[in-house]
Protein backbone atom coordinates (compact mmCIF):
# COMPACT_ATOMS: atom_id res chain seq x y z
CA UNK A 1 0.00 0.00 0.00
CA UNK A 2 2.72 2.34 0.78
CA UNK A 3 4.27 1.69 -2.51
CA UNK A 4 1.02 3.00 -4.26
CA UNK A 5 0.64 5.66 -2.32
CA UNK A 6 4.24 6.51 -3.38
CA UNK A 7 3.70 5.91 -7.05
CA UNK A 8 0.15 8.16 -6.81
CA UNK A 9 2.88 10.94 -5.31
CA UNK A 10 5.24 11.15 -8.06
CA UNK A 11 2.70 10.74 -10.40
CA UNK A 12 0.99 13.82 -8.68
CA UNK A 13 4.22 15.68 -8.76
CA UNK A 14 4.43 15.26 -12.86
CA UNK A 15 1.15 15.92 -13.00
CA UNK A 16 1.93 19.46 -11.85
CA UNK A 17 5.16 19.74 -13.77
CA UNK A 18 3.06 18.93 -16.89
CA UNK A 19 0.65 21.98 -16.39
CA UNK A 20 3.47 24.43 -15.92
CA UNK A 21 4.35 27.04 -13.57
CA UNK A 22 1.88 30.13 -13.05
CA UNK A 23 4.40 32.89 -13.96
CA UNK A 24 4.31 36.86 -14.62
CA UNK A 25 6.73 38.75 -16.73
CA UNK A 26 6.86 42.56 -15.83
CA UNK A 27 7.62 44.19 -18.99
CA UNK A 28 7.51 43.46 -22.47
CA UNK A 29 10.84 45.03 -23.76
CA UNK A 30 13.27 43.03 -26.10
CA UNK A 31 13.78 40.67 -23.01
CA UNK A 32 10.58 40.39 -21.32
CA UNK A 33 8.61 39.34 -24.56
CA UNK A 34 11.16 36.46 -25.38
CA UNK A 35 11.38 35.84 -22.26
CA UNK A 36 7.51 35.43 -21.45
CA UNK A 37 6.63 34.02 -24.89
CA UNK A 38 9.23 31.05 -24.70
CA UNK A 39 8.54 30.28 -21.11
CA UNK A 40 4.98 29.85 -22.66
CA UNK A 41 6.56 27.94 -25.10
CA UNK A 42 8.10 25.38 -23.04
CA UNK A 43 4.32 24.83 -20.88
CA UNK A 44 4.38 27.78 -18.09
CA UNK A 45 1.25 29.80 -17.58
CA UNK A 46 2.69 33.55 -18.86
CA UNK A 47 0.92 37.15 -17.93
CA UNK A 48 3.25 39.31 -19.65
CA UNK A 49 2.36 42.93 -18.27
CA UNK A 50 3.35 46.31 -19.75
CA UNK A 51 1.89 50.14 -18.88
CA UNK A 52 1.52 50.66 -22.62
CA UNK A 53 -2.16 50.07 -23.52
CA UNK A 54 -1.79 50.07 -27.25
CA UNK A 55 1.10 47.89 -27.08
CA UNK A 56 -0.82 45.58 -25.04
CA UNK A 57 -3.76 45.88 -27.71
CA UNK A 58 -1.31 44.52 -30.31
CA UNK A 59 0.28 41.90 -28.52
CA UNK A 60 -2.90 40.31 -27.59
CA UNK A 61 -3.65 40.40 -31.44
CA UNK A 62 -0.33 38.75 -31.53
CA UNK A 63 1.08 41.75 -33.30
CA UNK A 64 5.34 41.45 -31.83
CA UNK A 65 6.54 45.09 -31.68
CA UNK A 66 9.67 43.92 -32.63
CA UNK A 67 11.36 42.30 -35.35
CA UNK A 68 12.99 39.02 -33.58
CA UNK A 69 12.93 35.84 -36.42
CA UNK A 70 10.57 33.11 -35.09
CA UNK A 71 9.15 35.49 -32.46
CA UNK A 72 5.48 36.59 -33.74
CA UNK A 73 5.03 32.92 -34.12
CA UNK A 74 5.43 31.85 -30.81
CA UNK A 75 3.28 34.74 -29.79
CA UNK A 76 0.44 33.58 -31.79
CA UNK A 77 0.91 30.50 -30.95
CA UNK A 78 0.86 30.40 -27.30
CA UNK A 79 -1.75 32.71 -27.14
CA UNK A 80 -4.01 30.37 -29.09
CA UNK A 81 -3.33 27.35 -26.77
CA UNK A 82 -3.99 30.18 -23.86
CA UNK A 83 -0.59 29.40 -22.17
CA UNK A 84 0.38 33.57 -22.72
CA UNK A 85 -1.51 36.25 -22.12
CA UNK A 86 -0.84 40.54 -21.98
CA UNK A 87 -2.67 42.74 -19.59
CA UNK A 88 -1.78 45.84 -17.99
CA UNK A 89 -2.78 45.14 -14.83
CA UNK A 90 -0.22 44.50 -12.56
CA UNK A 91 -1.49 43.56 -9.27
CA UNK A 92 -4.08 41.22 -10.52
CA UNK A 93 -1.19 39.54 -12.51
CA UNK A 94 1.03 39.73 -9.33
CA UNK A 95 -2.15 37.83 -7.71
CA UNK A 96 -2.67 35.10 -10.20
CA UNK A 97 0.87 34.50 -10.57
CA UNK A 98 3.23 32.74 -8.01
CA UNK A 99 7.36 33.21 -10.12
CA UNK A 100 7.16 37.46 -10.93
CA UNK A 101 9.78 38.37 -13.49
CA UNK A 102 11.11 41.93 -13.66
CA UNK A 103 11.91 42.87 -16.84
CA UNK A 104 11.68 46.54 -17.35
CA UNK A 105 14.42 48.43 -18.93
CA UNK A 106 17.36 49.93 -16.98
CA UNK A 107 18.53 52.89 -19.33
CA UNK A 108 21.95 54.34 -18.61
CA UNK A 109 22.27 57.58 -16.36
CA UNK A 110 24.53 60.68 -17.54
CA UNK A 111 27.11 59.21 -15.40
CA UNK A 112 26.70 56.34 -17.05
CA UNK A 113 25.13 53.97 -14.18
CA UNK A 114 21.84 52.52 -15.20
CA UNK A 115 18.44 54.28 -13.51
CA UNK A 116 17.03 51.66 -11.57
CA UNK A 117 13.64 53.80 -10.61
CA UNK A 118 11.74 51.25 -12.99
CA UNK A 119 12.87 48.19 -11.16
CA UNK A 120 12.08 49.61 -7.45
CA UNK A 121 8.78 51.06 -8.69
CA UNK A 122 7.71 47.06 -9.68
CA UNK A 123 9.29 45.58 -6.73
CA UNK A 124 7.13 47.97 -4.75
CA UNK A 125 4.25 47.19 -6.80
CA UNK A 126 4.52 43.74 -6.11
CA UNK A 127 4.91 43.58 -2.25
CA UNK A 128 2.13 46.38 -2.06
CA UNK A 129 -0.04 43.67 -4.22
CA UNK A 130 1.18 39.69 -2.91
CA UNK A 131 -1.42 38.22 -0.47
CA UNK A 132 1.27 34.73 -0.64
CA UNK A 133 4.73 33.73 -0.57
CA UNK A 134 6.32 34.54 -4.14
CA UNK A 135 9.71 33.79 -5.92
CA UNK A 136 10.90 37.85 -7.87
CA UNK A 137 13.25 37.00 -10.12
CA UNK A 138 15.37 40.04 -11.83
CA UNK A 139 15.99 39.67 -15.63
CA UNK A 140 16.78 42.92 -16.22
CA UNK A 141 20.16 43.89 -16.46
CA UNK A 142 21.27 45.28 -13.37
CA UNK A 143 24.55 46.24 -10.90
CA UNK A 144 25.87 43.56 -8.05
CA UNK A 145 24.15 43.95 -4.79
CA UNK A 146 21.02 44.99 -6.80
CA UNK A 147 19.35 41.51 -5.78
CA UNK A 148 19.97 43.43 -1.69
CA UNK A 149 17.98 46.49 -2.73
CA UNK A 150 14.96 44.44 -4.01
CA UNK A 151 14.63 41.88 -1.02
CA UNK A 152 14.60 45.54 1.31
CA UNK A 153 11.83 47.19 -1.15
CA UNK A 154 10.03 43.90 -0.99
CA UNK A 155 10.05 43.89 3.12
CA UNK A 156 9.51 47.43 3.62
CA UNK A 157 5.92 48.07 1.36
CA UNK A 158 4.27 44.90 2.36
CA UNK A 159 1.90 45.07 4.01
CA UNK A 160 1.37 41.34 4.72
CA UNK A 161 4.45 40.61 5.85
CA UNK A 162 4.94 38.01 3.14
CA UNK A 163 8.10 35.50 2.96
CA UNK A 164 9.56 36.29 -1.09
CA UNK A 165 12.56 35.02 -2.34
CA UNK A 166 14.56 37.27 -4.50
CA UNK A 167 16.62 35.50 -7.71
CA UNK A 168 19.25 36.84 -10.30
CA UNK A 169 18.60 35.32 -13.00
CA UNK A 170 20.52 37.00 -16.12
CA UNK A 171 19.46 37.33 -19.80
CA UNK A 172 21.82 35.89 -22.55
CA UNK A 173 20.27 36.89 -25.65
CA UNK A 174 21.30 37.71 -28.66
CA UNK A 175 19.41 39.96 -31.14
CA UNK A 176 18.27 38.26 -33.95
CA UNK A 177 18.90 34.40 -32.70
CA UNK A 178 16.86 35.44 -29.41
CA UNK A 179 14.64 32.61 -29.41
CA UNK A 180 17.09 30.07 -30.13
CA UNK A 181 19.16 31.28 -27.05
CA UNK A 182 16.50 31.34 -24.43
CA UNK A 183 15.43 27.17 -26.01
CA UNK A 184 18.95 25.86 -26.23
CA UNK A 185 21.21 28.46 -24.29
CA UNK A 186 24.74 28.07 -23.55
CA UNK A 187 23.95 28.09 -19.79
CA UNK A 188 20.74 28.91 -17.19
CA UNK A 189 22.55 31.04 -14.39
CA UNK A 190 20.44 31.91 -11.48
CA UNK A 191 21.57 33.36 -8.26
CA UNK A 192 19.60 32.51 -5.25
CA UNK A 193 19.40 32.84 -1.28
CA UNK A 194 18.38 29.20 -0.33
CA UNK A 195 17.47 25.89 -1.90
CA UNK A 196 14.09 27.04 -1.93
CA UNK A 197 14.62 28.91 -4.46
CA UNK A 198 16.86 27.07 -6.66
CA UNK A 199 14.29 24.41 -6.85
CA UNK A 200 11.52 26.76 -8.47
CA UNK A 201 14.06 27.88 -10.64
CA UNK A 202 15.21 24.29 -11.33
CA UNK A 203 11.34 23.43 -11.79
CA UNK A 204 10.61 26.24 -13.88
CA UNK A 205 13.73 25.93 -16.36
CA UNK A 206 13.53 22.08 -16.28
CA UNK A 207 12.16 21.54 -19.81
CA UNK A 208 15.44 22.97 -21.23
CA UNK A 209 18.66 21.40 -21.69
CA UNK A 210 22.12 22.89 -20.74
CA UNK A 211 24.06 23.47 -17.55
CA UNK A 212 22.29 24.87 -15.01
CA UNK A 213 24.38 27.13 -12.50
CA UNK A 214 23.62 28.16 -9.35
CA UNK A 215 25.28 31.14 -7.33
CA UNK A 216 24.54 33.27 -5.03
CA UNK A 217 22.83 36.82 -6.03
CA UNK A 218 25.63 38.75 -6.31
CA UNK A 219 27.75 36.32 -8.71
CA UNK A 220 25.21 36.14 -10.86
CA UNK A 221 24.40 39.70 -11.35
CA UNK A 222 28.12 40.50 -12.01
CA UNK A 223 28.27 37.21 -14.18
CA UNK A 224 25.95 39.00 -16.79
CA UNK A 225 28.23 42.34 -16.92
CA UNK A 226 31.59 40.98 -17.03
CA UNK A 227 30.25 38.62 -19.78
CA UNK A 228 29.00 41.50 -22.17
CA UNK A 229 31.99 43.53 -21.06
CA UNK A 230 34.45 40.42 -21.76
CA UNK A 231 32.57 40.28 -25.62
CA UNK A 232 32.68 44.19 -26.48
CA UNK A 233 36.43 44.12 -25.26
CA UNK A 234 37.05 41.25 -28.05
CA UNK A 235 35.52 43.34 -30.51
CA UNK A 236 37.47 46.48 -29.52
CA UNK A 237 40.95 44.61 -29.31
CA UNK A 238 39.91 43.41 -32.92
CA UNK A 239 39.56 46.91 -34.08
CA UNK A 240 42.57 48.12 -32.80
CA UNK A 241 44.42 45.40 -34.27
CA UNK A 242 43.35 46.21 -38.06
CA UNK A 243 44.09 49.95 -37.71
CA UNK A 244 47.64 48.24 -37.33
CA UNK A 245 47.00 46.37 -40.36
CA UNK A 246 46.20 49.10 -42.12
CA UNK A 247 49.34 51.12 -41.45
CA UNK A 248 51.53 47.75 -42.61
CA UNK A 249 49.72 46.28 -45.32
CA UNK A 250 48.46 42.97 -43.50
CA UNK A 251 45.18 41.53 -43.41
CA UNK A 252 42.90 41.66 -39.92
CA UNK A 253 40.85 38.57 -41.63
CA UNK A 254 44.11 36.72 -41.76
CA UNK A 255 45.09 37.80 -38.65
CA UNK A 256 41.74 37.12 -36.79
CA UNK A 257 41.54 33.49 -38.30
CA UNK A 258 44.98 32.40 -37.03
CA UNK A 259 44.01 34.09 -34.05
CA UNK A 260 40.67 32.56 -33.71
CA UNK A 261 41.75 28.90 -34.39
CA UNK A 262 43.78 28.99 -30.92
CA UNK A 263 41.26 27.08 -29.04
CA UNK A 264 42.10 29.69 -25.88
CA UNK A 265 40.62 32.67 -27.49
CA UNK A 266 38.11 31.08 -30.38
CA UNK A 267 36.38 32.73 -33.31
CA UNK A 268 33.92 34.42 -32.23
CA UNK A 269 33.82 38.50 -31.84
CA UNK A 270 36.63 38.67 -34.22
CA UNK A 271 35.49 40.12 -37.13
CA UNK A 272 36.61 43.38 -37.80
CA UNK A 273 34.48 46.49 -38.37
CA UNK A 274 33.04 49.53 -37.19
CA UNK A 275 32.46 48.96 -33.45
CA UNK A 276 29.55 47.72 -31.32
CA UNK A 277 25.95 48.79 -30.56
CA UNK A 278 22.66 47.90 -29.55
CA UNK A 279 20.95 48.56 -26.33
CA UNK A 280 22.99 45.78 -24.30
CA UNK A 281 26.59 46.44 -24.75
CA UNK A 282 27.60 50.25 -24.79
CA UNK A 283 24.98 50.17 -21.48
CA UNK A 284 26.73 47.19 -19.21
CA UNK A 285 30.16 48.20 -20.48
CA UNK A 286 29.53 51.99 -19.12
CA UNK A 287 27.21 50.29 -16.19
CA UNK A 288 30.20 48.01 -15.43
CA UNK A 289 33.07 51.05 -15.38
CA UNK A 290 30.57 53.35 -12.77
CA UNK A 291 30.11 50.06 -10.87
CA UNK A 292 34.05 50.06 -10.47
CA UNK A 293 34.22 53.35 -9.51
CA UNK A 294 31.78 53.46 -6.92
CA UNK A 295 33.38 50.33 -5.36
CA UNK A 296 36.62 51.94 -5.62
CA UNK A 297 38.17 49.97 -8.54
CA UNK A 298 38.80 51.76 -11.41
CA UNK A 299 38.35 49.31 -14.42
CA UNK A 300 40.62 51.11 -17.19
CA UNK A 301 40.75 48.31 -19.51
CA UNK A 302 36.91 49.17 -19.97
CA UNK A 303 37.41 52.78 -20.67
CA UNK A 304 39.82 51.56 -23.92
CA UNK A 305 37.55 49.80 -24.88
CA UNK A 306 34.38 52.11 -24.75
CA UNK A 307 37.30 54.47 -26.84
CA UNK A 308 38.24 52.32 -28.98
CA UNK A 309 34.85 51.52 -30.11
CA UNK A 310 34.02 55.50 -30.51
CA UNK A 311 37.09 55.95 -32.50
CA UNK A 312 36.17 52.75 -34.98
CA UNK A 313 33.39 54.67 -35.74
CA UNK A 314 35.45 57.74 -36.49
CA UNK A 315 38.05 56.11 -38.54
CA UNK A 316 34.96 54.77 -40.58
CA UNK A 317 34.18 58.21 -41.22
CA UNK A 318 37.67 59.28 -42.03
CA UNK A 319 37.67 56.33 -44.53
CA UNK A 320 34.43 58.22 -46.41
CA UNK A 321 36.14 61.09 -46.41
CA UNK A 322 39.42 59.99 -47.92
CA UNK A 323 37.57 58.01 -51.15
CA UNK A 324 35.27 60.37 -51.82
CA UNK A 325 37.61 63.59 -51.27
CA UNK A 326 34.42 66.11 -51.22
CA UNK A 327 31.05 64.76 -49.95
CA UNK A 328 28.72 67.95 -50.42
CA UNK A 329 26.77 67.46 -52.97
CA UNK A 330 27.52 63.50 -53.70
CA UNK A 331 24.73 60.79 -53.67
CA UNK A 332 25.61 57.76 -51.23
CA UNK A 333 23.73 54.65 -51.42
CA UNK A 334 24.03 53.24 -47.41
CA UNK A 335 23.02 49.27 -47.46
CA UNK A 336 21.91 48.50 -43.53
CA UNK A 337 20.83 50.87 -41.06
CA UNK A 338 19.71 48.41 -38.00
CA UNK A 339 22.89 47.64 -35.41
CA UNK A 340 23.36 44.35 -36.36
CA UNK A 341 21.41 41.76 -38.87
CA UNK A 342 18.07 40.13 -38.07
CA UNK A 343 16.95 43.27 -35.80
CA UNK A 344 15.38 46.44 -36.36
CA UNK A 345 16.75 47.41 -33.59
CA UNK A 346 18.62 51.32 -33.78
CA UNK A 347 19.94 51.77 -30.48
CA UNK A 348 23.17 52.99 -30.88
CA UNK A 349 23.82 51.88 -34.02
CA UNK A 350 26.71 52.80 -35.78
CA UNK A 351 24.62 53.85 -38.96
CA UNK A 352 23.20 56.95 -37.03
CA UNK A 353 27.06 58.44 -36.75
CA UNK A 354 27.73 57.42 -39.77
CA UNK A 355 24.31 59.19 -41.49
CA UNK A 356 24.28 62.17 -39.56
CA UNK A 357 28.27 62.80 -40.63
CA UNK A 358 26.80 62.46 -44.35
CA UNK A 359 24.14 64.85 -43.98
CA UNK A 360 26.10 67.25 -41.98
CA UNK A 361 28.16 67.41 -45.07
CA UNK A 362 25.51 68.32 -47.41
CA UNK A 363 25.72 64.55 -49.33
CA UNK A 364 22.28 62.93 -50.60
CA UNK A 365 21.70 59.75 -49.02
CA UNK A 366 19.78 57.00 -49.93
CA UNK A 367 19.26 54.25 -47.46
CA UNK A 368 18.43 50.46 -47.80
CA UNK A 369 17.69 48.31 -44.94
CA UNK A 370 15.89 44.87 -44.88
CA UNK A 371 13.78 45.93 -41.34
CA UNK A 372 14.98 48.82 -39.57
CA UNK A 373 13.17 51.53 -42.11
CA UNK A 374 10.69 53.12 -39.90
CA UNK A 375 12.86 53.12 -36.66
CA UNK A 376 15.59 54.77 -39.04
CA UNK A 377 13.14 57.21 -39.97
CA UNK A 378 12.03 58.01 -36.11
CA UNK A 379 15.62 58.98 -35.30
CA UNK A 380 17.15 60.71 -38.93
CA UNK A 381 13.90 62.22 -39.90
CA UNK A 382 12.68 63.38 -43.53
CA UNK A 383 16.38 64.38 -44.84
CA UNK A 384 17.22 60.46 -46.20
CA UNK A 385 15.77 58.75 -48.61
CA UNK A 386 14.36 55.29 -48.24
CA UNK A 387 14.04 52.83 -50.80
CA UNK A 388 12.64 49.18 -50.95
CA UNK A 389 15.39 47.71 -52.50
CA UNK A 390 19.61 47.52 -52.24
CA UNK A 391 19.63 47.77 -55.47
CA UNK A 392 17.73 51.16 -55.65
CA UNK A 393 20.06 52.54 -53.17
CA UNK A 394 23.04 52.51 -55.18
CA UNK A 395 21.45 53.42 -58.47
CA UNK A 396 23.88 56.74 -59.97
CA UNK A 397 25.34 57.16 -56.41
CA UNK A 398 29.14 57.88 -56.38
CA UNK A 399 29.60 55.55 -53.59
CA UNK A 400 28.01 52.63 -51.70
CA UNK A 401 28.81 52.30 -48.15
CA UNK A 402 27.92 49.10 -46.29
CA UNK A 403 26.79 49.55 -42.52
CA UNK A 404 25.06 46.38 -41.47
CA UNK A 405 25.87 42.95 -42.58
CA UNK A 406 23.32 41.61 -43.35
CA UNK A 407 22.85 37.93 -45.24
CA UNK A 408 21.24 39.74 -48.33
CA UNK A 409 24.18 42.01 -49.08
CA UNK A 410 26.82 38.93 -48.66
CA UNK A 411 24.46 37.39 -51.57
CA UNK A 412 23.82 41.14 -53.67
CA UNK A 413 24.75 40.76 -57.71
CA UNK A 414 27.56 42.93 -57.28
CA UNK A 415 27.87 42.96 -61.25
CA UNK A 416 24.87 44.63 -61.12
CA UNK A 417 25.80 46.74 -58.31
CA UNK A 418 28.69 48.03 -60.40
CA UNK A 419 26.33 48.45 -63.33
CA UNK A 420 23.98 51.02 -61.60
CA UNK A 421 27.18 52.78 -59.33
CA UNK A 422 28.21 56.50 -61.03
CA UNK A 423 31.74 55.18 -60.20
CA UNK A 424 32.18 51.52 -58.89
CA UNK A 425 33.19 52.71 -55.07
CA UNK A 426 32.57 50.77 -52.16
CA UNK A 427 33.50 51.29 -48.71
CA UNK A 428 32.89 48.25 -46.49
CA UNK A 429 32.44 48.71 -42.53
CA UNK A 430 31.85 44.88 -42.31
CA UNK A 431 34.05 43.27 -44.15
CA UNK A 432 31.56 41.86 -46.51
CA UNK A 433 34.05 40.84 -49.76
CA UNK A 434 37.18 39.98 -50.46
CA UNK A 435 39.82 42.73 -51.53
CA UNK A 436 40.90 40.78 -54.48
CA UNK A 437 37.74 39.51 -55.98
CA UNK A 438 36.25 42.92 -55.89
CA UNK A 439 39.31 43.99 -57.92
CA UNK A 440 38.83 41.37 -60.07
CA UNK A 441 35.08 42.82 -60.80
CA UNK A 442 36.51 46.70 -61.40
CA UNK A 443 35.73 47.91 -57.32
CA UNK A 444 37.47 50.56 -55.78
CA UNK A 445 36.86 48.83 -52.41
CA UNK A 446 37.83 50.56 -49.40
CA UNK A 447 37.57 47.82 -46.28
CA UNK A 448 38.50 47.27 -42.66
CA UNK A 449 41.88 46.39 -41.82
CA UNK A 450 42.11 45.14 -45.36
CA UNK A 451 44.71 45.53 -48.41
CA UNK A 452 43.90 47.92 -50.65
Amino acid sequence: MKRKTSKARQASRRAVRREGKRVAVIGTGYVGLVTGTCLAEIGHHVICVDRNPDKVKKLQKGISPIYEPGLEPLIKKNLKAKRLEFTGDLPAAVKASDILFIAVNTPPRPDGKPDLSHVAHVARQIAESAENYKVVVDKSTVPVQTGQKVKETLKAYNPHRLDFDVVSNPEFLREGSAVMDFLKPDRVVVGVENERAAQVMRELYRPIRAPFIVTDINSAELIKHASNSFLAAKISFINAVAEICERTGADIAEVARGMGLDERIGPHFLRAGIGYGGSCFPKDVSAFIAIAEELGSPFDLLKAVQRINDDARQRFIKKIEEALWVVKGKTIGVWGLAFKPNTDDMRNAPSITIMEYLLSEEARVRAYDPQATEKAREILGGKVEYVDTPYAAVKDADALIIVTEWEEFQKANLKKVHSLLRQPLIIDGRNLYDPAEMKRLGFIYRAVGRPR
